[in-house]
């Protein structure tokens, strides 16, 4: 089995800053580097930009000009890093994480554990008794 690799695990949500509702996760991207986590981060701010007021459209773009590198050195550093913008009364934050990925059983041309024969189908397709 392979050991755990380094990488950054980063995600994109939506919050109504008027606080009316629950943030919303949007996206999400497991990156195996710093470079590949920000990057992440620039094509979406690059991609939504145009659509953005002014003042949201300033921030993302004073992050992609200067904020990018402060990101890269703390990711560099295994640090957690945010990156926020506002539009109108939403906030979207992307949020990029140092973190350990487990690599998990490949499942072809592997015999399943015994126990993977335990659950047996209810009534509906969905539900499962273990």
């Amino acid at each position: 089995m392979k050991p755990p690799q380094r990488g950054y695990w980063c995600e994109c949500w939506t919050e109504d800053l008027p606080g009316q509702r629950q943030p919303v996760l949007r996206a999400s991207f497991d990156a195996y580097s710093a470079p590949q986590a920000d990057r992440w981060v620039a094509v979406a701010l690059r991609t939504i930009s145009p659509a953005l007021d002014t003042d949201a459209s300033d921030e993302a773009w004073e992050w992609l000009q200067d904020g990018r590198i402060e990101t890269r050195r703390a990711l560099l550093r295994v640090e957690s890093c945010t990156v926020s913008v506002t539009q109108s009364d939403t906030r979207i934050t992307w949020t990029i994480r140092p973190v350990l990925f487990l690599p998990l059983a490949h499942r072809q041309n592997i015999e399943l554990p015994a126990c993977a024969h335990v659950c047996k189908p209810l009534g509906h397709q969905q539900d499962t008794q273990c």
